[in-house]
């Protein structure tokens, strides 16, 4: 059974992917072999790199003299592993992956997915003892929240580079579902995520501005890196949110 399914730059057909099956190897490069993946560039070695199928997960070699890979999680955000010239067989854990190789000033990707990931239920009912304290108590129903996934919808939204939105852009994005926002509101909820997430400040000899934007830029790596916030969770953007939590 096929476990990896890899989509060549461009490809627009379920044709024309390539799957193998666990052990199965399927090399890439400049001058890629018989039924392997070919990425016509100069930038490219001939013999770029190596991925190896295993059960739900895949192994990338980098065969290149002196470039590091990068491949990303489309769903992550901004999460990502490096591949050092000469690795082999690093493991790559994402269900959907982006291969990102520098090529001559260019970035040219393919994807590659691992489509049976398995889980299994995480209900502890009927263990005895006490509860497991959260690690992180947030409420979706109320308007910090609301703050928090609009700070983090530019990066959900498939740019995981994207510069975080200002005081500014934060009141225009929540003023549909939350008419009465103003700058200090957002000021507000931003101080008061920073204190119940336990975010340690900025130094009190940083410029008001830039304790706020270094504010920001943890929230969101915080939030993103544990999954506080999701995709699915902007949907609070569009309905209306409850009071601002005192």
């Amino acid at each position: 059974m096929y476990s990896v399914i890899i989509v060549p730059p461009a490809c627009a057909r379920p044709d024309g992917q390539i799957r193998i099956g666990t052990g199965e190897r399927l090399a890439f490069g400049r001058e890629g072999a018989d039924g392997g993946l070919t990425i016509a560039h100069e930038g490219v070695p001939r013999i770029a790199g190596e991925i190896t199928a295993h059960r739900n997960f895949w192994l990338l070699s980098n065969l290149s003299e002196d470039q590091t890979y990068v491949v990303e999680n489309p769903e992550g955000a901004g999460e990502h592993i490096k591949v050092a010239p000469g690795r082999v067989d690093a493991p790559v854990p994402f269900e959907f992956a982006r291969v990102v190789l520098p090529a001559a000033g260019d970035l040219l990707t393919f994807d590659v997915w691992a489509p049976r990931h398995v889980f299994r239920s995480t209900l502890r009912a009927g263990l005895s003892g006490a509860l497991t304290a959260p690690a992180f108590t947030l409420d979706r129903t109320k308007r910090y929240f609301a703050v928090l996934a609009a700070l983090c919808e530019p990066r959900l939204r498939g740019e995981p580079h994207a510069p975080l939105p200002a005081v500014e852009q934060l009141v225009e994005r929540l003023r549909p579902v939350w008419p009465t926002v103003s700058r200090s509101s957002v000021y507000w909820n931003i101080d008061y995520l920073a204190l119940k997430l336990r975010l340690r400040s900025a130094p009190d000899t940083a410029e008001p501005g830039q304790r706020v934007n270094g504010k920001k830029e943890t929230l969101v790596s915080l939030a993103l890196r544990f999954d506080l916030v999701r995709e699915d969770d902007l949907i609070v953007l569009t309905a209306p949110a409850s009071e601002v939590c005192g």
